[in-house]
């Protein structure tokens, strides 16, 4: 989903500049309680958040603080797993964040040092599972990209008000390539494969079992139509077909947030006296 023009400006500019911080906090190694400093500035003035009333680190799973939680409206959004900008993501911090995720009933969670954003969806099935939704690099996104800004917008306030995330996730699921080995397994496919051949072969007749047995032997690998992934995307397309056409859901219509809305108006502390100390250091060798 692209965002509106007011948010897309946002991101354009605030991206520039800490692309300018994080480069400097990398730089300087900072400590974890820095780079969450930094990381509360980047939630208010790239996606919009209030860090003084919408940014939380109080928010306790089991008796442990969580490092950072969104909450919207008195809804939890996000959980934010933290770590210091020099420390490289690792599955053990990603399962850290799935398990606060699942203790408290909060699906989405983000996993970052900063630089590195991971988004993941937690599926409440047994075991706990999860997708990985989307990632992206401070160092190497483009502000004005159409691309990267639909990726930063589904952590946005105004992509939560939209569906951005949810939107972004299914798209992400379609092009599996579980999904993808479904449909050409699906018999509306097979038919018109069928159909197809029949004007190659100049009206030879294939039988459709025929093709399905060189499809899964000789054209589909073993691990696209076989195994749990395989699996539930069967059962998803055959839950599909199953259905009578129905309406699509109405939606109320989109509210942006309204700028200004009660955001704080002060300024970035940490990451600007991050670039202030780097201009300083500048001008004084200069």
């Amino acid at each position: 989903m692209v965002p509106p023009k007011r948010v897309a400006d946002r991101i354009a500019k605030s991206v520039v500049k800490f692309q300018q911080v994080l480069q400097i906090a990398r730089d300087r190694d900072v400590n974890e309680a820095d780079t969450v400093s930094i990381i509360k500035d980047i939630l208010a003035e790239v996606f919009g958040y209030d860090k003084y009333l919408e940014v939380t680190s109080e928010l306790a799973i089991r008796g442990t603080f969580v490092d950072l939680a969104i909450r919207v409206d008195n809804k939890i959004e996000y959980l934010i797993e933290a770590k210091a900008i020099g420390t490289d993501l690792r599955e053990q911090h990603l399962r850290q964040a799935i398990e606060y995720g699942a203790s408290n009933g909060v699906p989405w969670v983000i996993l970052t040092n900063g630089m590195v954003w991971r988004i993941y969806k937690i599926r409440f099935e047994q075991p706990i599972n999860y997708d990985p939704v989307c990632d992206f690099s401070f160092s190497e996104i483009d502000g004005k990209s159409q691309d990267d800004q639909e990726k930063l917008f589904i952590i946005c306030k105004e992509g939560i008000n939209k569906d951005a995330r949810e939107q972004f996730h299914e798209k992400i699921q379609c092009l599996n390539r579980f999904v993808l080995g479904a449909l050409i397994l699906s018999d509306d496919v097979v038919t018109l494969l069928r159909r197809e051949l029949r004007k190659v072969t100049e009206s030879v007749l294939v039988a459709p079992e025929d093709i399905v047995h060189v499809l899964e032997n000789e054209v589909l690998k073993r691990d696209v139509i076989e195994g749990d992934e395989a699996q539930k995307a069967q059962t998803r397309l055959k839950k599909f077909y199953g259905k009578s056409a129905r309406k699509p859901r109405e939606r109320g219509e989109d509210k942006d947030s309204a700028a200004g809305s009660g955001q704080s108006t002060e300024t970035a502390a940490f990451s600007d006296q991050l670039l202030k100390g780097a201009q300083s250091q500048q001008d004084d060798k200069e």
